[in-house]
């Protein structure tokens, strides 16, 4: 009997993308990101996924900008709806024009 670990492809995960400031503070625009262990205890949501992509490496505050919106499946949600492994994630910032 294996008792291997699944392959990282195989892992459950959600399509993130992030728009306009976020974009450009970060330096990508979309990737797959592995939901985080203990999702099945724990539903992970846009919250807990943003505080494991927010470092130094990825130029991220912390925690959730002020304004920041949250989209699942391109439906406008809160931070703390629970993400489904195959969902579309957005984040998008406030943005101001004239």
């Amino acid at each position: 009997m294996s008792t291997s670990l699944p392959a990282p492809d195989s892992l459950p995960a959600v399509r993130v993308r992030l728009f306009a400031s976020l974009r450009e503070t970060a330096g990508w625009s979309e990737r797959e990101v592995p939901l985080p262990e203990g999702c099945a205890l724990n539903p992970c949501t846009p919250r807990r996924l943003w505080e494991g992509l927010a470092s130094p490496a990825h130029a991220l505050p912390s925690s959730l900008p002020p304004g920041l919106r949250v989209a699942i499946n391109q439906r406008f949600a809160t931070p703390d709806t629970p993400l489904q492994p195959g969902d579309e994630l957005a984040f998008l910032p406030p943005i101001t024009g004239g």
